[in-house]
Order: C-alpha cells, then sequence, then structure tokens
C-alpha cells in the first residue's frame, strides 16, 4: 500500500493508464487525451528501461503524467462550475457564472487559455 500511495500509477512492476490510474469529469473532454499521454509517458520509460537499462523514465513516470492529469481535473472542473447549475449556487453563484461566461468570450486572452486547455496542453 505505501507504494501504490507514493505513486497512484504504479504498484510495484504493475503500471496504470488512462480511466484506471485516473478519472476526470466529461465536462473538458479529456479522458482520452489523457490515455494517449500515459501511454506516451509509459512507452518512454519502457523504451529507456529495455534500451538504456535506466529506470528512471519509469520511476518519474506517475509524477510526470500526474503533472499533467491535474491540470486536466481543473480544467474540466473549470468547465464544469461555469457551465452546469447546481441546486445550491444560488444568485450569487449564478451570478459569478455568467461573469465567468461573459469574460470567457470578451477577453482574447482568456479565449487563448480556453482554446489552449480544450484542445490540449503540450507534453
Amino acid at each position: 500500500l505505501r507504494s501504490f500511495v507514493a505513486e497512484p500509477m504504479r504498484f510495484g512492476k504493475l503500471f496504470l493508464c488512462g480511466d484506471a490510474a485516473h478519472i476526470v469529469p466529461p465536462t473538458g473532454a479529456k479522458g482520452l487525451n489523457l490515455a494517449a499521454s500515459d501511454a506516451h509517458y509509459l512507452s518512454n520509460g519502457l523504451r529507456e528501461f529495455y534500451d538504456e537499462k535506466s529506470s528512471a523514465g519509469l520511476d518519474a513516470y506517475s509524477t510526470t503524467a500526474l503533472a499533467r492529469v491535474w491540470k486536466a481535473v481543473r480544467f474540466s472542473w473549470w468547465m464544469t462550475s461555469m457551465l452546469h447549475k447546481f441546486p445550491d449556487t444560488g444568485s450569487i453563484g449564478a451570478r459569478i457564472q455568467l461573469a465567468e461566461l461573459d469574460y470567457v468570450t470578451q477577453s482574447q486572452a482568456a479565449m487563448t487559455s480556453l482554446s489552449e486547455n480544450y484542445v490540449g496542453l503540450p507534453f
């Protein structure tokens, strides 16, 4: 259990990718992107392990992949909080949602950020 807590996407010689390793809210449409990203990082680590006899890539796999995963979780949470009504939001929360939508549709910087996060962050 200790190894699993320290490295959530690895347990000994078992490596997890995609939804088996992390679940992301569907609002940001990141599931397949993250699975491909995980496979990219893991394949690089495996290649390094077998070609160069180095475990550095495999040892860094979980940390590297999760850095990208948490950015996608943040984006999906932001999209969900901006686009969906929640029963306990109240009038202030509803106004904040409208202000956020207005900002995203009126600000070039916000549109750029939305686009970058939506189409996928670089590896």
